[in-house]
């Protein structure tokens, strides 16, 4: 959260010499220890990109924050209601040694299975590229036409339960609810090995997308519960890198399971879609026991001594709520109401990061949609087509991983996410340039590096987090954000016709025309978040600290209305 100058002018802001500490019953606990000066960027990429930090691993940890005023600390205390609020303690000092090594403890409890319930989805979800290639459509006398029908469907039914799912999750909360999603679309899956036509096809296509509506977001949230938001854009684009790997540890499973294509007469994408869906039933089924609702939630009769200390807890707790303070607004099990619904789908300042949502990606869809139906065509067999999407998602988790650093480094938004938009450009050109004597090795080239694009959904996702402000508002616009996505996916998913192939000219014709507004709609995102941020500089540096105090003490703005709040760009 960003806070006026005025919440931290009596925060301490040097680090002495020397630090008392009393050690006793083998922990580290500090008297009296001023707050550090580094802030938690600082420490992300001094970690990554030098060999040896340059702060001392036992030296204070604990970040200035609004808890620090006397004031502000009884603005912004978690209410009795917050589920950690017997842990927060505004007095509670922690070193950078303690705080790395509870970090690295949420990473293998919780990010690591976040990463392996995505690569689930993902399973499920992109297994009939590789279908495709194994004469999927053909089997069931569908054509391409009919093969976007199926996506579409996929698409809406995705986008019209992503808002359902997410207020059932903030009901129930995501630890019951996910597990509950991933077992029951599973079963859906496995079923498609009965397909027998285009309506089941389409119905099984619908149920699908219904199912798994709702899961990305669900996930985010959850994961908002343990990470500050500087370290969440970078969790986030490990979560992605799932993506990737899914694509190709799917090639290498889809290459294997399609060599059963004839055994008892069954074709192998049939035995695909079926072994890969138990894979993720039984991937659902643990998750019931190993996603805690929170961080102070770890125990169970299974794991009667939880996850983390009490200390440890206590070090969670309190560094995401002085990253945040508005993280302890809503209990992980309370609901929204009608009314905070309605407010947070009416907030004009997010609708920017929607239409990004919508746009950003279409220029990409359809090549990486179609790329494994473009191989067959180029004359490739299943096996080799399989295998040869491989270096487009290699490609593609490196871009990630990169852009997604590059966003922290830079501390720059729209830069580290218009990217893409200047990586697709000159390939969809020169893809529409080819005729049909273009060599297929080049062709596969050119696709594989558009396939290969720069994937900026982690940090657009953070982003949109990062502007929302509080839990309620950021509830609802994972949602709407994901919402958008998939309406994007919609619009792409139906600009390579069938009266159009194998070129698809008039398709890329559009995918240019696309990509080269997205420049003009980064463009107008960056100026209309600094000239909010700027407008609201302007007001708060005209107001006395008298006037800033009484604000703070009688506003009505929630979230991202708050003068004192700051948007990212």
């Amino acid at each position: 959260m960003s806070v006026g100058p005025h919440s931290v002018e009596k925060i301490p802001t040097t680090i002495q010499d020397e630090v008392t500490y009393e050690k006793g019953s083998g922990e580290i606990s500090l008297k009296d220890a001023p707050l550090t000066l580094q802030i938690p960027g600082d420490r992300l990429m001094t970690s990554f990109w030098r060999r040896k930090a340059k702060h001392d691993l036992d030296a204070v940890a604990t970040q200035p924050s609004v808890f620090d005023d006397p004031v502000t600390l009884e603005l912004y205390r978690p209410p009795q209601s917050y589920e950690n609020a017997h842990r927060f303690d505004p007095n509670a000092r922690w070193t950078f040694r303690e705080e790395r090594n509870v970090v690295r403890k949420m990473d293998m409890k919780i990010m690591l299975w976040a990463f392996i319930m995505f690569f689930a989805l993902d399973l499920d979800r992109s297994n009939i590229s590789q279908a495709n290639t194994d004469n999927f459509l053909e089997d069931l006398h569908l054509t391409t036409d009919d093969f976007n029908l199926g996506n579409t469907l996929f698409r809406l039914a995705f986008l019209s339960a992503e808002l359902p799912s997410q207020l059932v999750s903030k009901r129930v909360g995501p630890d019951v609810w996910v597990p509950t999603q991933m077992v029951v679309w599973s079963i859906v899956s496995w079923s498609q090995y009965w397909l027998s036509g285009k309506a089941s096809f389409l119905a099984t296509r619908f149920l699908l997308g219904f199912l798994q509506g709702g899961f990305i977001p669900d996930v985010i949230l959850y994961l908002s519960y343990f990470y500050t938001k500087t370290e969440l854009p970078i969790r986030l684009a490990w979560f992605w890198v799932s993506n990737y790997m899914t694509q190709i540890v799917g090639a290498f499973l889809a290459t294997g399971i399609l060599q059963l294509r004839g055994h008892n007469g069954v074709a192998g994408w049939r035995y695909l879609f079926l072994i890969e869906g138990i894979l993720t039933c039984l991937c659902g089924l643990l998750s019931f026991a190993l996603m805690p609702p929170g961080p102070t939630q770890t125990k169970a009769w299974f794991r009667p001594n939880g996850w983390f200390t009490e200390r440890e807890e206590i070090i969670i707790v309190n560094r995401v709520l002085r990253d945040d303070p508005s993280k302890s607004d809503m209990h992980n099990r309370e609901g929204m109401t009608p009314k905070m619904i309605w407010q947070a789908l009416c907030d004009w300042r997010m609708w920017p990061l929607y239409i990004l949502g919508m746009m950003h990606m279409i220029p990409v869809t359809p090549p990486h949609t179609y790329l494994t139906l473009s191989l067959r065509n180029l004359g490739f067999d299943t096996l080799q087509s399989n295998l040869l999407s491989v270096p487009a998602y290699v490609i593609g988790t490196i871009g990630l991983l990169l852009t997604c650093y590059l966003s922290e480094m830079i501390n720059s938004r729209v830069l580290s996410t218009v990217i893409l938009q200047f990586w697709t450009l000159p390939l969809l050109i020169v893809l529409y340039t080819f005729t049909e004597h273009t060599s297929q090795w080049v062709y596969f080239a050119v696709v594989s590096l558009i396939v290969g694009f720069p994937y900026v959904q982690p940090i657009q996702v953070a982003w949109t987090s990062r502007n929302s402000n509080s839990v309620g508002m950021r509830t609802v616009s994972a949602c709407m954000y994901n919402i958008s996505v998939q309406a994007g996916y919609i619009v792409s998913v139906n600009l390579y016709r069938e009266n159009d192939k194998p070129l698809y000219k008039a398709g890329n014709r559009v995918l240019i025309g696309i990509c080269a507004s997205n420049f003009v709609l980064y463009l107008f995102t960056f100026l209309f978040y600094r000239g909010l941020n700027q407008r609201r500089e302007k007001i708060w540096a005209s107001m006395t600290p008298k006037k800033q105090a009484e604000y703070l003490e009688t506003t009505k703005d929630v979230g991202n209305q708050r003068l004192d709040f700051r948007f990212a760009y």
